[in-house]
């Protein structure tokens, strides 16, 4: 809300600018400067905001107020992790359900990770391929379903995660819709 903000106010010195701009060379009075700094402030401020979202971004920034537990816990075929889905509704009675899976890994001090995240899903089924391989079915209107490697694959449908600087040590290989 606060990056809406700023680029308004931007957008609306910008255009006072290029008024201010254009009247300065018409009537030949001196440059706007402060007009000009003050738009560029702007322009960096929204740019900043925009780098931090879109590249500074984890699963830690995922809302869970309103959680509900999906499907789950499941123990993986040699009992070494254990997944759980999670569901976060959103938007009221007109809204969609977020979707997440969070694995638990036993065997290294009961290490959590989410590997899966989707947007506006709410029929989720997890089902263990082998000892480290599962298969998330999510039936929803974009049906957003794949098989992961729960130790080196991670799923975003919106490629956050795939983007973010701070995500990249946490997998091999990140999907996204």
């Amino acid at each position: 809300m606060f990056g809406l903000l700023i680029s308004f106010v931007t957008v609306i010195i910008f255009l006072i600018l290029s008024v201010k701009i254009i009247i300065s060379f018409i009537k030949k009075k001196p440059f706007p400067k402060k007009l000009l700094f003050a738009m560029l402030f702007g322009v960096v401020l929204v740019s900043s905001i925009y780098v931090y979202k879109v590249y500074s971004f984890t699963f830690d920034d995922i809302d869970k107020e309103f959680i509900q537990n999906g499907p789950g816990p499941v123990l993986s075929p040699t009992e070494e992790y254990t997944e759980n889905a999670y569901y976060e509704p959103y938007g009221g009675a007109a809204g969609g359900v977020n979707v997440w899976v969070e694995i638990t890994k036993h065997h290294k001090n009961n290490n959590k990770k989410i590997i899966y995240y989707s947007d506006a899903n709410d029929n989720t089924l997890l089902d263990w391929v082998d000892e480290k391989t599962l298969f998330i079915t999510n039936s929803g209107p974009y049906n957003n379903s794949i098989k992961l490697d729960v130790e080196t694959e991670i799923y975003h449908d919106r490629g956050l995660a795939c983007r973010s600087w701070l995500m990249k040590d946490e997998y091999e290989t990140c999907h996204q819709k």
